[in-house]
């Protein structure tokens, strides 16, 4: 058995559906496949994708490897990427304040989602008369 094979063996494998415009998710990644007549016709078939132990992505159709970029969803504003412009650079630094903040959803119990408000006891009081 050859190397290869025993990558391709050992390797994560996953079917996943091609959109419309040619893209499929993975991983919290968008890949867009280059157009090319082999891909033009996979708009809305499964092909397989293969995740490699050593972090490589193959993309593949019916055996043959299809090229495609990557599109990270989880792209960050970096500071390298502020320009000196100061109004330009003030609203970056805001966005990356923004997104520092990490938001955390509160769950509300049975009793907030109903608007339930706890009332206070009547005074069983009464007085005795003789």
């Amino acid at each position: 058995m050859g190397c290869c094979e025993c990558n391709v063996i050992l390797c994560h494998r996953e079917q996943r559906h091609v959109g419309q415009q040619l893209t499929l998710a993975y991983d919290r990644k968008q890949l867009i496949l280059e157009r090319s007549p082999a891909s033009e016709e996979l708009s809305g078939q499964y092909v397989d994708l293969y995740d490699f132990t050593d972090g490589r992505l193959e993309v593949r159709w019916k055996g043959q490897v299809l090229p495609y970029r990557v599109f990270d969803k989880d792209q960050r504003v970096s500071h390298t990427a502020i320009v000196e412009n100061k109004r330009l650079g003030h609203a970056l630094a805001l966005i990356k304040a923004q997104q520092d903040i990490k938001y955390v959803p509160k769950v509300k119990t049975n009793s907030e989602k109903i608007n339930y408000r706890k009332r206070e006891r009547k005074s069983e009081a009464v007085e005795m008369t003789a």
